[in-house]
């Protein structure tokens, strides 16, 4: 089944993900600065869960993007199909280095190492 959607609706709405996208690397950039001054094994917890959770969002657009382009249902769901197989992978590995970061936290705190 092809899915009739005029070319002017898909260049407004890959606009419209360029727009989002570019805010959202604004507000990552913000943060980034913003977490450069703290200094604890928290705030380097903390980056590292910013930084995964800007790799998702661009992961996010990415999709979003190849979603516009679908000229059928059933490619539509093959992309749907990859991205969520990817994310969960992706999910698994970051909880992994997330338990890692608060396991070595963990570990300097009782050390005094703060």
């Amino acid at each position: 089944m092809t899915m009739q959607v005029p070319d002017a609706v898909r260049d407004l709405a890959a606009q419209t993900i360029d727009q989002a996208e570019k805010a959202m690397g604004m507000f990552f950039d913000a943060a980034k600065k913003s977490m450069a001054s703290f200094r604890s094994p928290g705030a380097e917890i903390s980056r590292h869960a910013l930084s995964l959770t800007e790799q998702n969002m661009k992961a996010g657009f990415d999709h979003a993007r190849q979603l516009v382009q679908a000229r059928d249902l059933q490619k539509a769901m093959q992309i749907q199909s990859e991205f969520l197989k990817s994310q969960f992978t992706n999910a698994a590995q970051h909880m992994q280095q997330i338990t890692s970061d608060i396991m070595s936290s963990a570990k300097d705190a009782s050390k005094g190492k703060f």
